[in-house]
């Protein structure tokens, strides 16, 4: 097939999202696919994998052809326009921003040009904590109780997000989590050891957003399900070599160790397994996920979100999941191929 990956982009994820797509290339030049490779970031198209590494790891690798560069969701439109009639499949491998969250695919549907990954419906909703968190609740999924915040849409006007002292009981008193509520790659996220600490980590995560979100600390293992077409794989724990899950212990080689399988009892890897199919489903993802959760001291797992396009990284998650369950980094890849639509004939 002719496969074009979008990738790069221009959120805080753009690093993370060069490698994904330089690895995906890779993967499917391997598998037979002709690949197109175009950075959402620049317009332009790059001329192999190579270059897209270099782009997130060093200086402006050598590029040829492409388009004017553009800023935000409004530029889309015009990488949209630009994918080859020919193009069988777009590959997305875009972190954060509008690659994930429902307006890149909007676009795509509208073109009649299919992608990999779920639609426009679920890449929304799940890019939404608040809004994933509210249908977890419904649907009985347990996730950490939690509490909002706008900010005015004026960077320069007054903000005053104090939690109350009813608030801070009812999320378990401290510490707490703040996070944006848009923002993948433990971007923006702070853990709130005190009262004096909030602030500063509440105008932090203001910087990615207007929203933000106050969740409990769920003190107890981190642990993360990928899926593949409602197929859940074997869970992994991450385990930081110290502090917590940040950007840097998910992005560095040596900082964060990994067991896959986690070591959990047979039982609780089945309520995993179980919660994940479902958090899937209650949010209509399609093709490849990942469910984090936080597990609890008292047993309880906690999905704190889903990831609708998760990183495809050398030290990414779901690489390690599928590994465990026997697959090659080509089996995953085309696993998410094949479970993308087919185009219809032209």
């Amino acid at each position: 097939m002719k496969i074009v990956v979008l990738l790069g982009g221009n959120t805080s994820e753009r690093e993370v999202s060069l490698r994904t797509g330089a690895g995906v290339a890779r993967a499917l030049g391997t598998l037979g696919h002709d690949v197109a490779l175009l950075d959402t970031g620049t317009g332009k198209f790059l001329k192999d994998a190579d270059h897209a590494l270099a782009l997130g790891t060093g200086g402006p690798a050598p590029l040829h052809g492409g388009l004017p560069a553009q800023q935000g969701e409004q530029g889309l439109d015009i990488y949209v326009r630009s994918i080859p009639r020919s193009a069988d499949l777009v590959f997305i491998a875009l972190h954060g921003g509008p690659g994930e969250n429902g307006t890149l695919q909007a676009l795509l549907d509208l073109a009649g040009i299919p992608y990999t990954g779920s639609g426009v419906l679920a890449s929304a909703l799940a890019m939404d904590k608040v809004m994933s968190k509210r249908i977890f609740k419904a649907e009985g999924i347990p996730t950490p109780e939690w509490v909002e915040r706008w900010a005015p849409e004026d960077p320069a006007a007054p903000w005053t997000p104090d939690l109350t002292a009813e608030e801070v009981a009812r999320l378990g008193g401290y510490p707490l989590i703040v996070k944006p509520n848009e923002e993948g790659s433990s971007v923006g996220i702070t853990v709130v050891e005190s009262p004096a600490a909030l602030r500063p980590a509440m105008d932090e995560a203001r910087r990615y957003g207007r929203l933000v979100l106050v969740e409990a600390f769920i003190d107890g293992r981190e642990l993360t399900v990928g899926v593949i077409d409602q197929r859940a794989l074997p869970v992994v724990e991450i385990i930081p070599q110290e502090g917590w899950y940040d950007y840097e212990h998910k992005y560095t080689s040596g900082a964060s160790r990994y067991e896959v399988p986690a070591d959990l009892p047979p039982e609780m890897a089945e309520k995993l397994f179980a919660l994940s199919l479902h958090a899937c489903r209650a949010l209509r993802t399609s093709g490849v996920a990942r469910v984090d959760f936080r597990l609890g001291s008292d047993g309880v797992p906690h999905c704190l979100e889903v990831n609708t396009v998760p990183g495809l990284t050398e030290l990414s998650l779901v690489p390690k999941a599928a590994a465990a369950a026997g697959m090659r980094y080509e089996d995953l890849i085309r696993a998410i191929v094949e479970s993308a639509p087919v185009r219809a004939a032209r």
